[in-house]
């Protein structure tokens, strides 16, 4: 059982305390966002998302009273597309984006090093590919029916200096809408978001992987970091 445990342990630990947990997102009916990005207007621009410089990251942790057969994972997806317009005030600015599922790579050995001693272990390659089999698999993301996640803005604003985006997000068929803060760095021609969030996964419709009646499991809740870069058209 402890080798099962370890070759299908999508897993990690507690959730960092510092991270708050946000409200229960509102499902709402799933809307798939354009392609391309429509008309800008006068004031606005159009840019395109950079995957080269681009990255989604998701921290999951395990858990379970036999947490200690498993790991704490980083998940990391560089191959974001998707457009932004921009210009004038936040609120009239729009996005959308998509992230490939089955382009999500697990631990990454930079990746577990910059995340610091929560992945300080070291990871078996058999245990990279069971994780990532569970997590593209028909239980969690299931990336054969819906291999596209897509993200857009629904309302962008700001509030004291603070960015927020309220986006709906789709994941395995199920969208939801939620509360994104976002720092924002502007240059000629580019844009640079960066933000974090905590996030649980039964927010997103998702299901945390889980073996033994529990006993080894993912933490629903798990951390998000991106950086999104969008380059002029």
């Amino acid at each position: 059982m402890a080798a099962l445990a370890l070759l299908l342990g999508a897993c990690g630990a507690p959730q960092p305390k510092q991270l708050p947990r946000p409200p229960p997102p509102i499902a709402v009916p799933a809307t798939a966002p354009p392609a391309t990005a429509p008309p800008a207007t006068a004031a606005q621009e159009r840019y395109r998302i950079d995957g080269a410089h681009s990255e989604l990251r998701v921290l999951v942790y395990r858990a379970g009273i036999m947490a200690a057969l498993g790991h704490n994972h980083v998940i990391v997806n560089r191959s974001l597309g998707g457009w932004v317009t921009a210009g004038g005030p936040p609120s009239g600015a729009a996005f959308a984006l998509t992230v490939p599922a089955a382009d999500f790579v697990v631990d990454p050995s930079t990746a577990r090093r910059e995340e610091g001693a929560d992945f300080s272990e070291v990871v078996a390659d058999d245990a990279k590919a069971g994780t990532a089999r569970n997590m593209l698999g028909p239980a969690v993301l299931a990336a054969a029916d819906h291999p596209i996640i897509t993200v857009r803005s629904v309302a962008i604003s700001e509030t004291g200096g603070t960015l927020e985006a309220t986006v709906a997000i789709e994941v395995a068929g199920h969208e939801s809408r939620l509360a994104v803060p976002f720092t924002l760095e502007r240059a000629p021609r580019r844009l640079t978001a960066h933000g974090s969030l905590a996030l649980r996964q039964t927010a997103l419709g998702l299901t945390p992987f889980s073996i033994m009646l529990g006993a080894l499991r993912v933490e629903d809740q798990m951390a998000l970091k991106f950086t999104l870069v969008a380059r002029r058209d």
